[in-house]
């Protein structure tokens, strides 16, 4: 095994989830406990976890049931990205102070087959950018706009939820590839002026100022190409109305459904989706890893000279994870929300 450089804890923090929601979820949902920390066996490695990522997708596997991932489980700790220093390895793939990204937040310590790891270097991006621009939530953006959408430099591009992690990423990289008109949606008035003025954003409006089809007709007067759904709901009537013939859906999530019991009904102009020839498409990121090694390359060349900016949101201790899951589901982040372990 290749051994620690100083003698492991005995225990270590873990949260846990300690009852299933309805609706939004709360404090209670969760438990902060200690567990023992074990050295790793044949394959496996131990991970000091430093920063870790929290996302909406979590939320679905707070319910139980089948999805395309497997639900949390009740008494467990949680599962989601983060990254690490390696403490000790008995794969013999790993040398002990390594820095890894893996699937095993929500705790101290991971001990995890050393297959589901991957090494990143903290001299060429931050340890947090592995967790957002380079990591799962980058090729979620990109392969939803590239490979799913079908963007071209032709299309007008509308993204909800666009000031958060994935969206923040998918109106740059629309005005990268050349996009005439970039739109997004946000919560707020400062949300809007960070897509505006920071991000450059053709237009962008908050959604609670008003219907969101009017708002979204005032700023696409040409209509919309592609919609990048991060929201559902009226948003994804909204886009429907506005997009053009043969316009293209990314169906990434829908967060105005996660966290109510009993979900409106859909959108009322569903035909459309007939008449105008539209085309949406639902999409897991996981079943697209082989891309990774292209957003690496195009994104972080991007991400070097400074011509895609990436905002982190991040809240200390691991204590206080709980919280900043309940706050991205909020919507009080902007870009990515990360907690430091």
């Amino acid at each position: 095994m290749n051994q620690p450089h100083r003698p492991l804890p005995e225990r270590g923090l873990e949260v846990r989830l300690a009852s299933r929601p309805r609706g939004w979820p709360i404090p209670e949902n969760f438990d902060i406990a200690e567990a023992p920390v074990e050295p790793p066996g044949p394959g496996q490695l131990l991970v000091h976890n430093e920063i870790m990522s929290v996302d909406p997708y979590m939320r679905g596997r707070m319910n139980a049931g089948p999805s395309y991932v497997p639900s949390f489980e009740v008494g467990k700790p949680l599962e989601g990205g983060a990254v690490g220093e390696v403490v000790a390895d008995a794969s013999g793939r790993f040398q002990v102070g390594q820095k890894v990204v893996h699937p095993l937040g929500w705790r101290e310590y991971a001990l995890l087959d050393a297959k589901s790891a991957r090494v990143v270097d903290p001299d060429a991006a931050p340890l947090g950018s592995y967790l957002g621009v380079l990591g799962m939530v980058g090729l979620t953006a990109y392969v939803g706009l590239f490979d799913v959408a079908g963007f071209t430099p032709r299309d007008i591009v509308f993204v909800s939820a666009a000031a958060g992690a994935v969206g923040s990423l998918v109106g740059q990289m629309a005005r990268l590839r050349g996009s005439p008109r970039v739109i997004g949606s946000a919560g707020s008035a400062e949300k809007v002026r960070y897509l505006n003025e920071e991000l450059g954003f053709d237009a962008a409006f908050n959604y609670k100022d008003g219907p969101v089809v009017e708002q979204l007709r005032a700023a696409a007067p040409d209509g919309v190409d592609v919609y990048f759904d991060n929201v559902g709901g009226d948003h994804l009537e909204a886009a429907i109305d506005l997009l053009n013939e043969h316009g293209r859906v990314a169906c990434c999530g829908a967060v105005a459904q996660y966290n109510v019991p009993d979900p409106p009904p859909g959108p009322h102009n569903m035909f459309k989706i007939v008449t105008k020839r539209l085309a949406l498409r639902g999409f897991i990121v996981g079943d697209s890893a082989r891309r990774m090694p292209d957003l690496l390359h195009e994104v972080g060349g991007w991400l070097r000279d400074g011509r895609l900016r990436e905002r982190q949101t991040v809240v200390n201790g691991l204590r206080n994870a709980p919280d900043a899951f309940l706050g991205m589901l909020r919507g009080e982040n902007i870009g990515k929300m990360l907690v430091t372990i």
